[in-house]
């Protein structure tokens, strides 16, 4: 494909990898028509944020907007989501009943907060999730209300910031997770043990191995409580539901592109894949919804939910339509970070599927620390929690699949790097 000098793009998601994706067509040459897609009534916005300072008043929801790095003159149609894709007509179908041609498409629809499982609960007054904008400036104006007790359901990273946010604000908080610890499904027991004991350490309710069974109704539509299974109940007017993400491919249906809940299939250089495992050149994916072979993980398919991953796969999918694509297939080294009660957490690589961690920096008795986690000889992840200066190096040894364990006897290594199991609960193995 050569850069094209005209010809119609088409970016469906109006967030951070839109955002991005559609600038880096602009930078790589493309003068045609361009048209942003986007599902919610505002301009692209920053979402990190939204989970943290946002929700403890720092930061208003609408003062989070993303800025533009690049001219774009497109058009845009916010507040109108796809629906349908016809690639044989090469037609995008929206809400409102238009639709819009394209010559190059741009998947960059991202993910919606996983809802509560019963429908008529999750309706009810005081049922929070947190995904977008409005969902963020709803729960701020919960919170502002100085509720008697906040119940979060899920301790994956945003249960645990939004605890986090709450204790800033002295508000009482209970979190419920089914596995052993926190985060035990990302980090593994023993890191999230830490991270449970410094919850704990600020006043937060944890119960680990526990599951809310049903969400119960004050008879005027609100909730009041919620059930857990085996007995016992938590009294909360507030309650937010942090199960998780979706990913928002339902538009995609019939359109004969590989997609499903986990995400739209391409190949290794970004190019949307059918049903029959065949490129459509004209379709590229990026951020949280595109699922792709990973080189860095032996080509294993991945979807990932990661700022910098969002922002690096849009510039890779935007030179590719635009005919200007990278030299190799994208594999940028995965990174995350979170703010949890004054911690930093910052992660790099995949931890799934390690079979070994050692503690290769600091301490976990002194809340400073780096670990390394391996998989079948090799480095594959590291999480520094205060300990981020080590970071760059570790991710090097990841990068160049170094051997594990690392190096002993570095600066500011433990003595014995003792190979520990990561601890993953029994859900995270299925």
């Amino acid at each position: 494909m050569t850069a094209p000098a005209s010809g119609r793009a088409v970016v469906v998601g109006a967030a951070l990898a839109g955002l991005r994706g559609a600038e880096a067509l602009r930078r790589a040459g493309f003068s045609g028509p361009l048209t942003i897609v986007g599902a919610e009534p505002h301009p692209p916005y920053d979402r990190p944020p939204l989970s943290k300072h946002v929700l403890t008043g720092e930061v208003p929801a609408d003062a989070t907007r993303l800025p533009n790095l690049v001219g774009l003159d497109a058009a845009w149609r916010l507040g109108a989501a796809a629906t349908r894709l016809d690639r044989s007509g090469r037609t995008i179908h929206l809400a409102d009943g238009t639709a819009l041609p394209y010559d190059r498409l741009l998947v960059a629809t991202g993910t919606r907060a996983r809802p509560w499982p019963n429908p008529h609960e999750g309706r009810l007054g005081g049922v929070h999730t947190i995904r977008d904008r409005d969902d963020a400036a709803a729960l701020r104006a919960a919170l502002r209300g100085r509720p008697k007790r906040v119940l979060i359901v899920g301790g994956g990273f945003i249960g645990c910031e939004v605890a986090s946010a709450c204790r800033s604000l002295d508000i009482p908080v209970t979190l419920v997770e089914p596995s052993p610890t926190p985060l035990a499904r990302v980090l593994g027991t023993h890191l999230g043990a830490v991270v449970g004991a410094l919850h704990e350490s600020r006043g937060v309710d944890l119960r680990s191995g526990a599951e809310v069974e049903w969400l119960e109704d004050d008879g005027a539509g609100h909730v009041a409580r919620a059930h857990l299974a085996g007995g016992g109940s938590v009294e909360a007017d507030v309650v937010v539901v942090a199960l998780g993400a979706v990913r928002n491919t339902d538009w995609l249906a019939g359109s004969g592109l590989s997609a499903d809940p986990g995400g739209l299939d391409c190949d290794a250089r970004g190019h949307a894949l059918d049903a029959a495992g065949e490129p459509d050149t004209a379709i590229a994916a990026a951020g949280d919804v595109a699922r792709f072979p990973h080189p860095l993980y032996d080509g294993r398919r991945v979807a990932l939910e990661h700022w910098g991953h969002a922002v690096a796969q849009a510039e890779h999918a935007g030179r590719l339509l635009a005919g200007r694509p990278a030299e190799a297939p994208y594999g940028a080294l995965p990174t995350f970070w979170s703010t949890q009660g004054g911690l930093n957490i910052k992660s790099v690589g995949l931890t799934e599927g390690a079979d070994g961690i050692v503690i290769a920096q600091g301490s976990p008795r002194e809340g400073r620390f780096l670990a390394l986690y391996g998989r079948e000889g090799r480095c594959i992840a590291a999480v520094s929690i205060d300990c981020a200066r080590w970071l760059p190096a570790y991710a090097a040894m990841i990068e160049a699949r170094a051997p594990f364990p690392p190096i002993r006897r570095g600066t500011d290594q433990p003595g014995g790097l003792e190979i520990l199991p990561p601890g993953w609960p029994e859900r995270a193995r299925r």
